[in-house]
């Protein structure tokens, strides 16, 4: 799979200078991390989910958490996991048709060994689980109970823990959970895939939630806690993890408070302005912006609740030219020893030493999701995604 694969070849040769790379469930961890994208939820009690999957896939999605969580009701669990079982089983036979990574929200450590020995042969489509409310006291078992059943399967299985525990989020707590948490990932690290963050939780602690008209960083006290994660287990000294960004909730409002976040100048030419329009209608511009300020602040990828999000999530993924040509010249391998030089665009100065590591992560953001030409913007990706 890739992105943007399922736009047509030449259509793809017009939007990128560098075209996204190939990658499978096989692929590096490193790679899987960086590629995640847009990972697209879904109850596991959708009666045709393996017919969705596929859909889903044929639009551009290249990973999914089928959900046995709080997207369904706790008397769903066990016909949830009894249809997870049938549906894998349903995917597997279609022979070689294409699937995203697929990833499991379990409830319970033990669900992680009974679920992958139901799957059988199936489980080869599983890329891991979804683990929730991770804490230390909570993490290990779910990690234990995941290498378990990779040494039974003799499968690769990857885990996702989801941050968004009341310890977590309560300052007089927040401190010595971070460190626990750090101290199981670290301890667990070829097996942690990414962090994700479960931002729905930190609001409803407080009884919060954000209209479509303020992103996640607007709410301070989410904010916070973002930041703080970022700190202890975002860094970008070997220690650090994958963290992705949190969820859109996508509500409709009857009356806009605030004006469109979405600026007018990219949405000039022909019939971007439609574009422009269609997506305010929809609220799309407070994700644009929030999806902006997830990479400002050190996140990769979002949880997405709904098929819309996916492809403006991936088309602001994609490194610009601009980006690119910065990210090449710091990494040059004469400049080993520092310095500062003048970017190619002429419009701003590179420090070689302070930069190299957001270069570095740049060039692993091309390799996944491929490099803009200079004129192609993310009003063309947009639109290039939407209409495929």
């Amino acid at each position: 799979m890739r992105h943007f694969g399922h736009i047509p070849a030449a259509v793809r040769d017009g939007l990128f200078h560098q075209q996204p790379a190939e990658f499978s469930a096989a692929s590096p961890a490193h790679t899987l991390a960086a590629a995640l994208g847009a990972t697209l939820y879904s109850p596991a009690t959708r009666p045709r989910l393996a017919d969705d999957v596929v859909k889903q896939a044929g639009r551009g999605v290249v990973s999914m958490v089928l959900c046995l969580e709080d997207s369904i009701d706790d008397s769903e669990v066990a016909g949830g996991e009894a249809n997870l079982v049938r549906q894998f089983a349903d995917l597997a036979a279609r022979g070689s048709c294409d699937v995203p990574l697929l990833f499991i929200r379990v409830r319970e450590p033990a669900q992680i060994p009974d679920l992958v020995r139901r799957l059988g042969a199936a489980g080869r489509l599983l890329s891991g689980f979804v683990l929730p409310k991770f804490t230390e006291e909570r993490g290990v078992a779910f990690l234990e109970a995941l290498a378990a059943a990779e040494a039974a399967s003799g499968q690769r299985l990857f885990a996702m823990p989801v941050l968004e525990s009341p310890e977590l989020l309560h300052l007089e707590t927040r401190t010595e959970a971070l460190a626990g948490i750090a101290r199981t990932v670290d301890k667990y690290r070829e097996r942690v895939l990414a962090l994700r963050l479960g931002v729905t939780d930190f609001c409803s602690a407080y009884g919060l939630r954000r209209a479509p008209d303020m992103t996640a960083y607007d709410v301070q006290i989410v904010a916070a806690v973002i930041a703080d994660v970022v700190n202890v287990l975002g860094r970008s000294d070997g220690t650090g993890f994958t963290i992705t960004g949190p969820v859109w909730e996508y509500f409709r409002v009857q009356e806009r408070m605030f004006k469109p976040q979405l600026r007018r100048s990219p949405f000039m030419e022909g019939r971007a302005e439609e574009l422009r329009t269609a997506l305010i209608e929809h609220d799309l511009d407070g994700l644009l912006r929030e999806i902006e300020l997830d990479r400002a602040n050190g996140l990769l990828g979002k949880t997405c609740i709904h098929p819309s999000h996916v492809v403006p999530v991936h088309a602001l993924s994609v490194v610009s030219h601009e980006e690119f040509s910065d990210a090449q010249d710091i990494l040059r391998p004469d400049r080993g020893g520092g310095g500062v030089l003048r970017s190619a665009y002429t419009n701003k100065m590179n420090e070689v030493k302070p930069h190299r590591a957001w270069a570095e992560r740049t060039l692993q953001r091309a390799e996944a999701f491929g490099v803009a030409k200079e004129d192609i913007g993310f009003v063309e990706l947009l639109t290039a995604g939407l209409n495929a």
